[in-house]
C-alpha cells in the first residue's frame, strides 16, 4: 500500500485525507475548523492518525497559487517555499495559510517527502494570446498582471474521469468543464490540454459566484471611486464578498436562491437567469474557440446536483450539437453519468469533482 496524505490549510481550517493509492480508497479524512494556529492543527491531525494507527509515505499540499512558476506538481524545498511565499502578493488570503500548513506537516513529517500541487498549474499550458491581458505591457510584466486560471486540479481531474468513462483517449477529445459552486469557473479541454479559462489574475473573473462578481466592466470601478467614493480596499470587498448571486438576490447559496425564486422574488429570479446567462455565453465562446466540441461536463456543488441549471445553461444550444435527454438530467442517481440524448453530437456529463484524489494521484507520479 502506498498511503499519500493530502493537505488543504485554509486560513482558518485543515481538511486531510489519507488515501490507499493502491485502491484509490480514502482511509481517513477529516477537517479542523476555526485554526489559529496551525502547527497545533497537524498535531490534532497527526494525533487522529496514530489513533487509527495509520502512516503516509508522502504529502501532498494544495497550493492556491503557483503563478508561471510552477506548471506541474513540485517536490518542496526551501528554494520551493520561497518561492510560494513570493507569490503570496497575488493570493494574499490563501498562499500564506498554505505556506503555514506545508511548514507544519514538514515538521510534524520530517523524512517523508512534501509535494506542492498548484491550483494554476494545469492552466500554464495557455497560449499567450489567452493570458495576456491588453495593458501597458512593461507594467503587466513588473506585476506579473496576467490571466493565471484556477480549479486547475478540478479541471484536470473531471476531464480525464470524462475520457475514461467514454472509453475515449483524453487526447482525442474537445472538452469544456463547468465547475460550479460557491465559486465557479469554466475551462476549454483540447486534448488534456487547458486552452482558455474563465479566471483570471485572481479567481474574481469570469462566472458569478456565490459572492464573486465575475466578469464587469474596469470602468465600473473607476466610476464607483469617483462617484461613490470607494477605496481599493472597499472595492476588493465589495467585488468578492457582497457581489454574485449575494449582491444580486440577498442569498449568497445557489439552494437559497431556488427557494426566494420559488416564493416568487423577482430579485432572486434574476439573479437566476444572470448566473444561467454568463455560464451559456462560456459554453459558446469556448466551442468557437475550440473548433468543435465532443464533451460538456457539469461538476462541483451546484454542476453535480442542479438540473434545472444544467438544462437552462444549455437550452437553445441544439445548434452546437447539445441535447439532454430530460429523464437522464433530472436523474437522481449519483457518480458519474451521461445525461445527454443518444442523437446528441456532443456528449453531456455529471461528473463528481475529486480534487484531493487527484492532488494524490499527481504526488505518486511526482515521487513512486
Amino acid at each position: 500500500m502506498t498511503g499519500i496524505l493530502v493537505v488543504n490549510s485554509g486560513s482558518s481550517s485543515l481538511k486531510y485525507q489519507l488515501i490507499d493509492m493502491t485502491a484509490e480508497s480514502v482511509l481517513a479524512s477529516g477537517l479542523i475548523e476555526r485554526v489559529t494556529d496551525h502547527v497545533a492543527a497537524c498535531r490534532i491531525m497527526i494525533g487522529e492518525l496514530e489513533r487509527l494507527g495509520l502512516t503516509a509515505d508522502a504529502v501532498g499540499h494544495r497550493v492556491v497559487h503557483g503563478g508561471s512558476d510552477f506548471s506541474a506538481a513540485t517536490l518542496v524545498d526551501d528554494g520551493v517555499l520561497a518561492r510560494i511565499d513570493a507569490l503570496a502578493e497575488l493570493a494574499p488570503l490563501h498562499n500564506p495559510a498554505n505556506l503555514d500548513g506545508i511548514r507544519a506537516v514538514q515538521d510534524a513529517f520530517p523524512g517523508i517527502p512534501q509535494v506542492a500541487v498548484f491550483d494554476t498549474a494545469f492552466h500554464q499550458t495557455l497560449a499567450p494570446e489567452a493570458y495576456t491581458y491588453a495593458i501597458d505591457r512593461e507594467l503587466a510584466e513588473q506585476y506579473r498582471v496576467r490571466r493565471y486560471g484556477f480549479h486547475g486540479t478540478s479541471h484536470r481531474f473531471v476531464s480525464g474521469e470524462a475520457a475514461r468513462f467514454l472509453g475515449r483517449p483524453l487526447d482525442s477529445l474537445k472538452q469544456i468543464v463547468l465547475h460550479l459552486g460557491n465559486g465557479a469557473s469554466a475551462c476549454a479541454i483540447d486534448g488534456g490540454r487547458s486552452v482558455d479559462t474563465s479566471m483570471g489574475l485572481t479567481p474574481l473573473a469570469g462566472l458569478v459566484m456565490g459572492t464573486r462578481s465575475g466578469d464587469l466592466d474596469p470602468a465600473v470601478l473607476l466610476h464607483l471611486m469617483r462617484r461613490a467614493g470607494l477605496g481599493a480596499d472597499e472595492l476588493d470587498e465589495l467585488l468578492n464578498t457582497r457581489s454574485g448571486l449575494l449582491g444580486l438576490s440577498g442569498h449568497a447559496d445557489w439552494r437559497d436562491v431556488q427557494a426566494a425564486m420559488a416564493a416568487g422574488d423577482e430579485r432572486a429570479a434574476l439573479a437566476a437567469q444572470v448566473f444561467r446567462r454568463r455560464i451559456t455565453h462560456y459554453v459558446g465562446a469556448y466551442a468557437a474557440l475550440l473548433g468543435g466540441l465532443d464533451v460538456v461536463s457539469f461538476t462541483a456543488g451546484i454542476g453535480e446536483h442542479s438540473a434545472a441549471v444544467r438544462a437552462e445553461v444549455l437550452a437553445g444550444l441544439g445548434h452546437l450539437g447539445i441535447e439532454l435527454e430530460p429523464e437522464r438530467n433530472e436523474g437522481a442517481e449519483g457518480g458519474i453519468r451521461t445525461i445527454s440524448s443518444d442523437a446528441s453530437r456532443v456528449t453531456v456529463l455529471v461528473v463528481p469533482t475529486n480534487e484531493e484524489l487527484e492532488i494524490a494521484r499527481e504526488v505518486l507520479a511526482l515521487l513512486f
